[in-house]
C-alpha cells in the first residue's frame, strides 16, 4: 500500500460516517444551491506567474507548522496580497486539516474572494458534491489514486457542478492520462511518491510534454522566487506555495516574493 492509499483508506470509515449522517441526495441539493463557483482556469491565465496559496497547518513529514495557526487570519492576507487562488487542504488524520476550515474562509473572504480550492484526497463522488456544499470553487483530483473511469467521473461531475479541478501528476504515464481527458488545469508535483524527494527536476521534464491550450501549475518545492523562476521558465503558468507561505513570519511579504513584484 502506497501512503498516498493509505490517507484514503484510513479516512475512509470517517467518509462512510458522513454519508451515514447527512445522505448524499441532501449533499447534492446543498451543491446545487451554492452561488456559481469562481473559474480557477480564469484565475490562473495572467500575464505573470500565478500564485495558488495554501492554507496547511500541518504535513506527515514535519509536523506542526507554527504554533499559532488561525486559516481566516491567513486567507485574507493571502487574497490581500494577490494569490490568484487559495487552497485549503480538508484531510484530517496527516495535515490537521478539515471541511469547517474551508466554510470559514469561504464565509470569511466572502463573494469578491479568489477561488477556494479543496485540496484533498478525493476519491468518491461525494466528497465532490461536499467541496461544493462548502463553498469550494474547485477541487484536487490526484491521478494517482484514481483509475481512468473514475477519473473521468469525477472531473465530470466537477464541471457539471461549475467547479475546475487541478488534476495531479507525478511522473509522464499519469500525464499521459491526464492530458486524455478535458482537464483544463494541470498540477505537475515535484515530490516522488516513494522517496517523498523533492526535484524541481521533474517539472522541468514533464512540462514540454504537455501540449499548449492546458494551464500547467508546479507543486511542492517552491520555496524562493528563484524556484519560481525557474518553474516559469519552463512553462508553469501558476504554483501552488504553502510551507513556504505558512512558515513565514510575514506571509503576505513573502507572498509578494514568489509573485516576483518588487
Amino acid at each position: 500500500m502506497t501512503f498516498l492509499e493509505r490517507i484514503v483508506a484510513e479516512n475512509a470509515p470517517a467518509l462512510d460516517e458522513r454519508k451515514a449522517q447527512r445522505p448524499v441526495e441532501e449533499v447534492e441539493e446543498a451543491a446545487l444551491s451554492c452561488t456559481p463557483a469562481r473559474s480557477l482556469a480564469l484565475a490562473l491565465r495572467a500575464e505573470d506567474i500565478s500564485v495558488i496559496a495554501e492554507i496547511k497547518k500541518a504535513s506527515p513529514s514535519r509536523g506542526v507548522f507554527r504554533r499559532r495557526f488561525d486559516a481566516v487570519e491567513l486567507a485574507r492576507t493571502y487574497a490581500a496580497y494577490g494569490a490568484a487562488a487559495i487552497s485549503v487542504l480538508t484531510e484530517p488524520l496527516f495535515f490537521q486539516g478539515s471541511l469547517t476550515t474551508l466554510s470559514r474562509v469561504v464565509h470569511a473572504l466572502g463573494e469578491s474572494r479568489p477561488p477556494v480550492l479543496r485540496k484533498d484526497f478525493i476519491v468518491d463522488p461525494y466528497q465532490v458534491f461536499e467541496a461544493r456544499a462548502c463553498g469550494a470553487d474547485c477541487i484536487l483530483l490526484i491521478v494517482n489514486l484514481l483509475n481512468d473511469a473514475t477519473l473521468k467521473t469525477l472531473l465530470g461531475l466537477s464541471h457539471e457542478l461549475g467547479m475546475d479541478c487541478l488534476v495531479e501528476v507525478h511522473d509522464e504515464s499519469e500525464l499521459e492520462r491526464a492530458l486524455s481527458t478535458d482537464a483544463r488545469v494541470i498540477g505537475i508535483n515535484n515530490r516522488d511518491l516513494h522517496t517523498f524527494d523533492v526535484d524541481l527536476a521533474t517539472f522541468d521534464r514533464l512540462a514540454p510534454l504537455v501540449p499548449r491550450g492546458r494551464l500547467l501549475v508546479a507543486e511542492s518545492g517552491i520555496h524562493d522566487v528563484q524556484d519560481v523562476q525557474r518553474v516559469r521558465r519552463s512553462g508553469a503558468d501558476a504554483v501552488l506555495v504553502g510551507e513556504a507561505l505558512v512558515m513565514a513570519s510575514n506571509a503576505g511579504v513573502k507572498l509578494r516574493e514568489l509573485k516576483c513584484i518588487v
